[in-house]
């Protein structure tokens, strides 16, 4: 059925060397309204995501976030705001938002969208407007691979745990408050944190810091697959470069860490760990190079991304979409097959 919707819309598909799909709009021309061209291929698009957890389009010429506001809206369902953010983000539109502000030489480990929240977007989209000169790439990895290949006693424990984040908001480092609940002022916080889960405290010096429970597997909405979906190591000290986790510690204490992650039940979560999950992560990496005028169109909850270290000029656009709670896991969760 897939070929013959490719061929009816002018589309062609394949499977590049590292087995993920690829579509090439064929060089759509610059008359020809990028978003008319996906609203066409809509439910393809949808099917190829949900086949294969992800899809990079070739061929659209994207240019500006409007670009991809465009396609957003007819593409997803609803565009998301985003809340409860690590690093700030400039906002193109709703939902749409530049790339978190991260040094460019530190990678961004593996990791799916706001992953601590209650809410996350289930859809994400990532528009290459401007490529880096080296490196860049927003790598991907298949969270119930990731899952199956994880050691089985870890999993248990997260499984039966969850996972903490803690989070400390001082000025100058990571997201402020109104980037991250919308408001800076304490008793629309406070709200906030109220209604998603979020235990608060406000320290001497006026600052915050929060404390929010999650859990590490969930079950897909529509497939029912289970997926390691957490942010345990990229949000973990561990995963810092040494000197920045130095600084911070020197400076803030090691309670006051702008985020940390633990056990369930409060360990912490040792080297070795953070260790293992990262390196499971990189054996089911796959990257890609980016063009200009790529879109990657990734389905949260199904893959993990990362942004490696680049040099020179980049600017990739990402949009939020179709937000969802994920589902709790079953029993026996970390043994079941894909």
């Amino acid at each position: 059925m897939l070929s013959a919707l490719f061929s009816k819309n002018r589309a062609t598909t394949k499977a590049a060397p590292d087995g993920l799909p690829v579509l090439d709009a064929e060089g759509v021309p610059e008359t020809l309204d990028a978003a008319g061209w996906a609203a066409g291929r809509r439910d393809v698009l949808r099917e190829l995501v949900a086949e294969h957890g992800v899809l990079t389009v070739r061929g659209l010429g994207l240019r500006t976030p409007a670009d991809i506001e465009s396609i957003l809206h007819r593409v997803a369902e609803h565009p998301m705001a985003e809340r409860e953010a690590f690093a700030a983000r400039d906002r193109h539109a709703d939902g749409v938002y530049s790339s978190s502000a991260w040094p460019p030489n530190q990678p961004m480990c593996m990791h799916h969208e706001l992953s601590y929240a209650v809410r996350c977007p289930g859809l994400l989209m990532f528009a290459c407007l401007e490529p880096p000169v080296e490196g860049g790439a927003t790598a991907v990895a298949d969270a119930t691979a990731v899952l199956h290949a994880l050691p089985a006693d870890l999993v248990d424990r997260f499984v039966r745990e969850g996972w903490l984040l803690t989070r400390a908001y001082n000025d100058g480092i990571g997201a402020t408050l109104g980037q991250s609940f919308g408001t800076d002022d304490r008793a629309g916080v406070e709200a906030y944190c109220r209604a998603h889960a979020i235990d608060w405290s406000w320290q001497p010096d006026g600052s915050l810091r929060t404390r929010q429970h999650r859990h590490a597997v969930v079950r897909h909405p529509v497939s029912g697959r289970f997926c390691w979906f957490n942010q345990i190591a990229f949000l973990n000290e561990w995963t810092m470069a040494p000197e920045v986790r130095e600084f911070l510690v020197e400076e803030y204490g090691p309670d006051g860490l702008p985020f940390n992650t633990r056990y369930g039940n409060g360990d912490p979560v040792s080297p070795d760990v953070v260790e293992q999950i990262n390196k499971t992560y990189e054996a089911h990496t796959v990257r890609r190079p980016w063009e200009r005028g790529d879109l990657m169109i990734v389905d949260n909850l199904r893959t993990a991304h990362s942004r490696e270290a680049y040099q020179g000029p980049r600017n990739i656009v990402v949009a939020m979409a179709d937000p969802v709670r994920p589902g709790l896991p079953g029993p026996q969760v970390g043994r079941e097959a894909a």
